[in-house]
Order: C-alpha cells, then structure tokens, then sequence
C-alpha cells in the first residue's frame, strides 16, 4: 500500500514501521490457523492436583523462597480500561423509555443498592445534585437519577473510571477499591524477605493519576498494618503495540480526516510491559478478582502452592542446566531430564525416540531453558473463559496452552466437543519465572506464538470494521513457555463483571 505523509508521520510517532503495517493487514487477509488440540486437560490429563502432603511441601518451599535474601517478587496486575462494560445494564436504564426497574437486573441493582460499598459516596453525590438522598429519590421514582449520579461525569463518574478505582468492598475503617486488596495481598504472599512488597500496575494513560493519587493517599496505612514497605510502580500499553483496523475487503480503515485508525491490541499487548519487569518470581492476575479479608486464606494459601510448584520446578531445571553444560552428564542423566519434561512440565515430542545423546542434550537445553509458568485452573462452573488443552506447536511437540474458544476449530464436532466437555477453566491466575539459571532476563517476545492473534469485529462512527487482536497475554503470548497447570479451588476466582456481582456473598 502506499502511504501518504499523514500516515507515514503517524507510523512514526507511535513506534509502529511499515513491514510491522504491512504484516498486519496480511493478517486481516490470511486470517489465523486454529490450533491442533490433543486433549482438553484433565486432573487425569495434565493438571497437578497436589496432595495435602505435596501442598504443604510446596508452601514450606515459598515461605523458604521469600525468607532468602536476593529474590526479587512482584505482583502485576493488568488494570488498564474502563469499567464501562460493568455497568452496561445500567446504562440501558438510564436510556430506557420507561422510569421504573423493569428488569430483573434493574430490580436487583435498586433493592439491594444499601449493600454495595459506594452507597455512602453515591447517596452523598445524589444530597449534592439533587438535595435530595437515594432513599428520597426512589421514593419519589427518581431511580434514573440515582443511576445517573453514580454515572456520570459530574456525578460519581463511575462509568469512565477503571475498576480498579471502585469502590468493591465494605469494611468497618472504610469502604476499599481493588487497587487496595491487590496491595493488602501483595503483603501476604509476595512480600519479600526485607519487608518489601513490589505491586505493579498497568494503566490507561487518562487514569494513571488518579491510581498515583490513591497509592499516595493508602500504601502507607497498609505499610503501618502489614509492617511492610510497598514499592508500587504504574506502566502503560504501548502505543507502539497497537493494531491497524482493517474495512471489510481488508484495506486500512481511515478515520473521518482520512487518518489510519489504530486499536490497542488486547491485553496480549502487555507481554511488553511484563518484559521490563526485572524480578524472579511474578504474580499475575486480574485487577477484579479480590475478596474481602475475611475471604483471603483462600487465595493467600493457593497463591503460595503455585510459587512453591514454581520454585520447585525452577531449581530442578536449573540443576539440569548446569548439568548439561558442565558435559558431565550420561545417557541415564537424559533420560531423567527427559522424563522431567514428560512428567513434570507435559511436554511430549514423539521426534526424542530417535536422537543420539548429543542430540538430546541440545534438545533438552532448548526446552529446559524457558521462562516458566504455573496456572491455577478451577473447575468448569460455565464462566466465561480460556480454557487448558494439551495442544500440537510448530515444532511437533505438544504442550500446555490456555486457550480462547476463536482459537479453536468449532465447525470441527470433535474439537467443539473438548471445548465444550473441559473440565476447567483459565482464571488468570498464574506465577511466572522470568530469569534463566544464570540469573538473566529472558527477552519474553520470543516465545510468543504470532499465529495466535484473532480478528474480530467492531464498530467505529457507525461504520464496520475489523479488529486485530494481539496473541493474549496468558495465551499465545506465553506459547512456548514451560506451562505447569495446577487445580486450584473455586473459592480463589471471584470476579466482578456487572455491578450486581458486587452484591455476590464473596464480595459483602
């Protein structure tokens, strides 16, 4: 394609060169290959559930890990975007042509709005507008203008702001937002041996100051509670991440003044942020999914098991490493490399039956030597999500991946099937190692499987369009890691996607 100077200038400023332009809209043209499956994972397939014994094992190896001068730990949490999809409902009341609840979402939200955390801040917004409090107001039938305090700009805001800003949970000092249990959790499971509990966020640039402001004003009330020391640091998607949108016969997409029209590239984008992360050990999960204190030993105790299996899988492979280096190593040694990768990590490659010693040992150094990643997986209840499979790669082999339903074959009974029938579900949850046996960052775009974006559809001005999708950051953007599934109980995943979630139990 040709590019004007307007085009060629913006390219330019968001980092973004003509070859990365050009293999984009190739992809809108050729579209993705769906992934070869093996197998949904299965307890009996691929996902450790560890025994009372084993778990125990596992957090005495965390709590070991964290007592050890010399390990850096840090919690990252994807908190960017607005919350406005949590209030989609509430929305389409205050548009409604009708003036009452009439929804079973609509009632909920009312009858119940005394329980939710931001109800003091809300009925105060409402004295403020209105002169009048919430109760005043929905006994007068003013429901929309309650919604709309909690709304809008010169009210609450609330349908602009991330989640991470809300306020989710009730406690008797205050009601707290997601930001602060991210922090209150960072201290029980990812501090480190000189107190340092190192939380990091990624954000929106329009909310960046508004999280800065809120750690300002809390970090040192949890320090003084947990007798901790939060270093919290704040990144943004960058805009050199982003993706073209492409019309419907593939050819860019151009706003009203004749610009190219980029869209951030979904989370998959934040591969890039992680990889400026300079730490052992990280945790990874999303901004909503928080209990109250009352609720945390849950989450706490597992957060634990999936560093310990970590930790664990890490100083063996190490050991292996070291090993295979040294030269000092015979055809047993590979052969219990060998079952560590089948065994421990489920990586099969039927190809390992027919290489020479010498073979082997580059083969097992090359899959040894990988950032490494344990996921928890709950049992499937209907959720929406990734799901585990054993699936085919590039190379032959077959291994762990989460994976989206776009990503699978759903025309293909058998494949729809696995989908359909898997006994688990990906809730973000994960641990990741992203050093090497000598101490060094891995380079993370590496093992990023780019065969595994997805198109999708959208709108902009009223007109269609077609969206790229990067490969997502717990999905292909993690590909050829070394992936550990672990079962992890359901009291762990709590995530708020409308209001009304909020007046869950888990979340009173």
């Amino acid at each position: 394609m040709t590019l004007s100077a307007q085009d060629q200038a913006l390219l330019e400023k968001k980092g973004i060169s003509e070859e990365k332009l050009q293999n984009q809209l190739d992809c809108f043209k050729k579209g993705f290959p769906y992934l070869k499956l093996s197998a949904a994972a299965s307890v009996e397939k691929g996902i450790v559930a560890p025994t009372p014994e084993e778990k125990a094992a596992y957090l005495k190896a965390w709590d070991a890990y964290t007592q050890t001068k010399g390990h850096d730990v840090v919690k990252f949490v994807p908190a960017s975007g607005a919350a406005s999809r949590m209030f989609k409902d509430v929305f389409a009341f205050v548009d409604a042509e009708y003036n009452t609840p009439e929804t079973d979402f609509e009632k909920t939200f009312f009858a119940r709005i005394k329980d939710a955390a931001f109800y003091a801040e809300l009925d105060a917004t409402c004295q403020k507008l209105h002169n009048a409090g919430i109760d005043a107001l929905i006994a007068d039938g003013k429901y929309k203008e309650v919604a709309a305090a909690m709304l809008s700009k010169d009210g609450m805001n609330y349908g602009a702001l991330p989640k991470g800003l809300l306020k989710f949970h009730n406690y008797v000092e205050g009601a707290r937002t997601p930001l602060e249990e991210h922090l209150v959790e960072g201290a029980l499971y990812a501090r480190q041996e000189d107190g340092t509990v190192n939380v990091h966020f990624t954000v929106s640039p329009e909310h960046r100051a508004l999280f800065e402001a809120l750690v300002k004003e809390k970090a040192e009330v949890y320090a003084k509670q947990f007798n901790a020391t939060f270093n919290v640091s704040f990144s943004e998607q960058k805009s050199s991440t982003d993706t073209v949108a492409a019309n419907s016969d593939n050819t860019p997409f151009r706003n009203a003044d004749g610009s190219l029209l980029f869209r951030p590239g979904g989370h998959g984008a934040l591969i890039e942020n992680l990889n400026e992360i300079d730490a052992d050990v990280v945790f990874i999960k999303n901004i909503d999914n928080v209990v109250p204190d009352r609720l945390k030993e849950d989450t706490v105790e597992n957060k634990k098991l999936l560093a310990g299996i970590l930790v664990e899988l890490q100083q063996q492979a190490f050991a292996y490493l070291e090993k295979l280096d040294s030269g000092c190593y015979n055809t047993n040694d590979l052969m219990e490399m060998l079952q560590f990768l089948q065994k421990k990590i489920c990586l099969k490659n039927p190809e390992t039956k027919t290489l020479e010693d010498t073979e082997l040992a580059m083969y097992l150094r090359k899959k040894l030597n990988r950032p490494f990643r344990v996921c928890g997986m709950v049992r499937n209840v209907g959720e929406p999500g990734g799901g585990p499979f054993l699936a085919y790669n590039s190379d032959g082999t077959v291994s762990l991946q989460i994976l989206e339903s776009s990503q699978i074959d759903m025309a293909d009974a058998e494949k729809k099937a696995m989908f359909e029938n898997g006994t688990h579900f990906n809730p973000v949850d994960l641990v990741c190692g992203l050093k090497d046996y000598k101490g060094n960052r891995f380079d993370l775009p590496k093992y990023v499987d780019v065969n595994t974006g997805f198109i999708s559809h959208k709108s902009k001005d009223g007109k269609e369009l077609k969206a790229l999708e990067l490969p997502g950051l717990w999905n292909g953007a993690m590909s050829d890691w070394n992936t550990v599934f672990v079962e992890v109980p359901l009291a762990t995943f709590n995530p708020v996607k409308t209001v009304n979630d909020l007046y869950r139990e888990q979340h009173q």
